[in-house]
């Protein structure tokens, strides 16, 4: 991944914190992680949510999610470590 930054200060903010400022779920749309399937964000379609990037794979999964993020961050998270891990493979 090719990452740009405006300046040094935003590049150095984000190497010393990638969790914080880099896309969520590896850029993995968080709808289709809450249902157990891997699906690539795509840049065009992303949110801010409680200070943290999420890219989405279609506009109307980053629409539902904006409209309740609460609703798909728990299956989310407890799904990726284990996603995670069979993508590293």
């Amino acid at each position: 991944m090719v990452w740009r930054f405006r300046n040094e200060g935003n590049r150095a903010s984000f190497v010393a914190h990638p969790d914080i400022y880099g896309p969520q779920f590896g850029g993995y749309d968080p709808i289709d992680l809450a249902r157990g399937v891997t699906y690539a964000g795509n840049p065009r379609f992303w949110l801010i949510s409680e200070q943290r990037l999420y890219l989405f794979g279609r506009e109307e999964s980053r629409d539902a999610f904006a409209a309740d993020p609460k609703r798909f961050l728990p299956d989310a998270g407890a799904r990726w470590p284990a996603i995670e891990k069979t993508l590293a493979r």
